[in-house]
Formats: structure tokens, sequence, C-alpha cells
């Protein structure tokens, strides 16, 4: 298992289509992959979980990976934050 802290970096708000995209992305992995916020731990590869999130630009979250892929799934998903 790796945690992995991130830093949100977008120009919009993470609303419908940034949610889908970033499930297309967690959905290439093998491995669990969770985004941690407090106490609130959702599945990256439910739209509607992410959708619930409505991150904002400068938000910390932590990505937790599990299973075959983690690093590279960490490394995907970490990615993805960092576009802006």
């Amino acid at each position: 298992m790796i945690k992995t802290p991130v830093v949100v970096r977008m120009d919009e708000r993470f609303d419908g289509t940034p949610s889908a995209l970033l499930v297309q992305e967690a959905s290439q992995y093998a491995s669990k992959i969770y985004i941690q916020i407090g106490e609130k731990s959702i599945n990256a590869k439910s739209i509607m979980g992410m959708m619930s999130l409505a991150l904002v630009d400068g938000e910390k979250i932590t990505v937790v990976t599990d299973g075959e892929d983690e690093k590279k799934a960490a490394e995907g998903i970490q990615m993805f934050f960092q576009k802006k």
C-alpha cells in the first residue's frame, strides 16, 4: 500500500468532466485507488464518489493505492492532479 500526499492543481472546479477523466485514469490500473480527505475515503474508480468530492485548486489530499501496479497507479493519479 502506498499513500501519496498530493496538492490539487486545477484551473476549473472538480465537477462532472474532471471527475469522469479521473475515473478513466484510475480505471487503467489493476490496483485499488482511493482519494482521502480527512476522514473521508472515496474509491477513485467510482464516478459518483468522485463527483461528491468537489475538489478545488490548492486542496490537500492523499492518494492511496494498493495492488500489483500500486506505484504506477500512484504516479498516474498524482500526475493527473498536477495538470493545470
